[in-house]
């Protein structure tokens, strides 16, 4: 496998992050504007094939093998990561309806409706 093609492990998770926070609630191009979030996520588990690499002064790279690759090399090592956010989703909450209080109800009825979408009946009618 040559250099080129290895993906960092720290470069793996950034990118998972970014994608984590990125929102689309359609297909049409989002603004930041009008964008709510819809849901959070706990966590993200992520297991990876993995393979070592000493780097100058004593250190070792971590690099993820390609994805679909299948190897059946020695050097090569199975991880496991599970990703949280640093904050609880009640924290996030609070800053939301702090940064947005005019769209405070907005987000909570857009919130209902995505939970409750394909219902028999629609929940939010209940309450």
């Amino acid at each position: 496998m040559s250099d080129e093609n290895l993906i960092g492990l720290a470069e793996l998770i950034q990118q998972v992050k970014r994608e984590l926070l990125t929102t689309y609630l359609n297909d049409e191009t989002p603004s930041h504007d009008t964008d709510i979030p819809v849901f959070s996520v706990d966590s993200v588990e992520l297991e990876l094939q993995v393979t070592l690499k000493k780097e100058g002064k004593g250190g070792v790279k971590i690099y993820v093998l390609e994805l679909g690759g299948g190897s059946s090399r020695d050097d090569v090592q199975k991880v496991k990561l599970t990703l949280s956010p640093l904050l609880k989703k009640e924290q996030l909450l609070g800053i939301y309806k702090k940064l947005y209080p005019e769209r405070w109800q907005e987000f909570l009825e857009t919130s209902v409706e995505a939970l409750t979408k394909g219902n028999e009946g629609n929940l939010s009618d209940q309450f």
